[in-house]
């Protein structure tokens, strides 16, 4: 382990909020600073509890430990004085500590501090990208850095080797069995269509299942423990835990336990449809290359459907004009929480052309550089 007297390349500070995307993003990027560019990155977690169950090995009685290379820290108060590292990532807004700040006013030279905001598909977060912010009083700025989907932004979470890691997995019928034995069940019947589901509380949710239990193709739906199981629960009218499997119609659900990181990969990368949320598994679900449904974060007064319709324009584009409207409504639709019969039709009919759209996709975003290397050269360029 990097001694932690010594000062660490990267501090990255993560405040989880309500959910595990804001620390899913911070583990990946920490992992990857550390694994791709060899760096010693210092992680501030201030939720040990949630971390641990994307990353189980995690104690969340320790305040310092060693976990893939990454020095944790778990961010508590009275805060610990550290000497603040090369470049400081605050991400999210989190607000790191004012000691934490001081600290950094008193280096010389000063670290690069940069917040990492939320990925956004709209038209003005390139004219925000990397913008200065002056601290009222102390000599230090602060730097605004917007992931994104355009040259003009920071860029996509992609570690270097996950595109080829994808492939191999692809082409691995052994790597499919161990997927299969650690959900806890075998293959799904030959010709299910698969989906995963992941997202927030939605009414639409139960609606689905019932438009599946009646398609004219066997669905099976693999479902990780989270927010969608009290809507599981009221369509199957029994409780349900991991390990259970609901079958009606030609409709099989199976619930899996809450996997861990490279494994909800691994259920991507299988999948034919996945329903993704948040950040972290929307960012994952484009680099799986398959159809998706993004069930956005919920802001008030409606703001996170602008969001919705940013990225909707840049997607779509593409698209044959009716595969883009079916994949719109029903998007659409879902994060507004109903869905009827004409939504999903309209969208399973243009599943097929919807993959070769995703493999199209994830094959343009890769060919720019990913959020590490524009965050490097970025903290780089002012150190």
């Amino acid at each position: 382990m990097p001694n932690s007297a010594t000062r660490p390349d990267w501090d990255i500070f993560c405040k989880v909020i309500d959910n595990f995307g804001d620390v899913g993003v911070c583990w990946r990027l920490a992992r990857q600073l550390t694994s791709d560019w060899q760096l010693h990155v210092r992680l501030w977690v201030d939720d040990m509890e949630t971390f641990r169950a994307l990353l189980p090995e995690a104690d969340p009685v320790l305040s310092i430990q060693e976990l893939h290379g990454v020095e944790v820290r778990r961010w508590e108060a009275p805060f610990v004085a550290s000497p603040p590292a090369a470049v400081v990532l605050e991400t999210f807004a989190c607000r790191i500590p004012d000691a934490f700040i001081a600290a950094m006013a008193q280096q010389s030279p000063r670290p690069v501090w940069i917040n990492l905001d939320y990925l956004s598909a709209e038209a003005w977060v390139a004219g925000c990208h990397a913008l200065p912010s002056p601290h009222p009083r102390l000599p230090l700025k602060k730097f605004f850095f917007f992931p994104g989907f355009t040259r003009d932004t920071g860029g996509l979470l992609r570690e270097h080797d996950l595109l080829a890691r994808r492939q191999q997995f692809a082409a691995s019928p052994d790597q499919h069995t161990a997927f299969w034995r650690q959900a806890g069940g075998g293959p799904p019947p030959a010709g299910s269509l698969l989906v995963s589901l992941f997202a927030y509380e939605n009414p639409a949710i139960g609606e689905l299942l019932r438009l599946w239990q009646n398609a004219q193709t066997p669905v099976c739906c693999l479902a990780p423990l989270s927010r969608p199981l009290k809507a599981i629960e009221s369509y199957a009218g029994h409780r349900l835990r991991a390990g259970d499997v609901v079958r009606r119609g030609v409709l099989e659900i199976r619930l899996l336990p809450f996997l861990e990181q490279s494994v909800y990969d691994h259920l991507l990368w299988l999948c034919d449809v996945n329903f993704v949320r948040g950040e972290d598994s929307f960012v994952r679900a484009q680099w799986a290359a398959r159809s998706m449904v993004w069930h956005i974060y919920p802001q008030h007064e409606g703001a996170h459907l602008a969001k919705l319709d940013a990225f909707l324009n840049l997607y779509c584009t593409d698209l044959p004009a009716a595969s883009a409207t079916a994949v719109r409504e029903f998007w659409q639709a879902w994060n507004v929480g109903h869905v009827d019969g004409a939504h999903w039709q309209n969208f399973a009919l243009c599943l097929p052309t919807l993959r070769e759209h995703a493999r199209r996709w994830q094959e343009a975003l890769a060919r720019e550089d990913d959020l590490s290397t524009r965050l490097l050269r970025f903290a780089r360029s002012r150190l």
